[in-house]
């Protein structure tokens, strides 16, 4: 088949699809044009498939296709129907599919944060190399609690919110490479154990505690996640089983983003737990207390929805449908 013949033959079919599906509002006509057009330009990336497969080509079709597909049959009611749908099955799916990497990433990082600040502690000539004794004693004394009430509550949360997920972010964009988020997160790690560490050794531990777990506890859970699936992204390409590196690329990389929208609402709940409740007059051992409260749901939401909906089928990718090699045809 004459490729480019092909493509000018039908390249007007294609643009009206592209308008049509870039309305606000379709009138009846339109609509049924809009379904007419979807049918002829699904049979045409069919063709193109089996007879000439372009790779953008293929590309922009399967995407043509989805908007038109959305734009035609979707309303709002299914808007909230998948958005539950992604809460409910496609999330804990995929946080549960890739608990292995998170978990590993886990429990690495706290073996280190307490290899580390065991090792300052057992080293305090090492203190006086990371901050002057001005710099300590403001940072025990002050600067660590104050960081959390300098700011009204609710700016303060919004700024927590955004570098949190900026950081989470950069992990998951930057897992590919594999380095980069092993390095991030050794370097988070680091220094959470130095201010640790000096805090314990100026008779401050229970302070430190008392105000890192109510929210540390999911804030840092978030950016193991992150990283677990920033590195799981890594290890698709470079062993992609049975999978073409491509294919496996594609499967992990849509997963990577629905974890990373997942994250939006983990860290929006962390956020406003530092802003709202660490800096609280409540006791301590019930800001504590509503840290692990939060973080226990969270592992009954991975290991409850997340195991039932896994062992469904669900996978954390996007619907078979939406996927562009699988497109549906005429």
């Amino acid at each position: 088949m004459d490729l480019d013949a092909y493509v000018n033959a039908h390249r007007a079919t294609w643009e009206r699809l592209d308008e049509l599906s870039r309305r606000r509002g379709l009138s009846g006509a339109e609509a049924d044009e809009i379904i007419d057009t979807y049918q002829r330009v699904a049979t045409h990336l069919s063709v193109i498939r089996s007879a000439a497969p372009d790779a953008s080509l293929v590309a922009y079709l399967s995407a043509l296709l989805a908007r038109a597909r959305s734009r035609a049959a979707g309303t709002k009611g299914d808007t909230w129907a998948e958005m539950a749908r992604f809460v409910t099955q496609s999330f804990p799916a995929a946080l549960y599919r890739m608990r292995w990497w998170w978990l590993s990433v886990m429990g690495a990082s706290m073996v280190l944060t307490v290899a580390v600040a065991w090792w300052l502690l057992d080293h305090p000539r090492i203190e006086s190399s990371l901050a002057s004794a001005d710099e300590i004693e403001r940072l025990v004394n002050n600067d660590f609690e104050g960081y959390y009430s300098q700011h009204a509550a609710t700016s303060f949360a919004a700024q927590v919110w955004t570098n949190n997920f900026w950081l989470a972010a950069l992990c998951i964009a930057l897992g590919i490479f594999g380095f980069p988020v092993v390095f991030m997160l050794v370097f988070n790690v680091i220094n959470i154990a130095i201010v640790a560490s000096i805090m314990i050794r100026h008779g401050r531990g229970d302070l430190f505690f008392g105000l890192i777990l109510p929210h540390g506890l999911l804030e840092l859970t978030c950016l193991f996640i992150a990283a677990g699936v920033g590195l799981r992204l890594f290890w698709a390409w470079v062993a992609p089983g049975a999978r073409s590196r491509a294919t496996a690329l594609g499967e992990e990389g849509r997963s990577a983003i629905g974890v990373a929208l997942g994250l939006v609402g983990l860290l929006l709940i962390s956020g406003v737990i530092e802003a709202f409740v660490t800096p609280s007059g409540l006791p301590t051992w019930a800001r504590v207390g509503i840290g692990i409260a939060v973080w226990a749901a969270f592992f009954a939401y991975v290991f409850t929805l997340g195991r039932w909906a896994y062992n469904a089928g669900e996978r954390g990718d996007v619907s078979e449908a939406d996927r562009g090699f699988a497109a549906p045809v005429a």
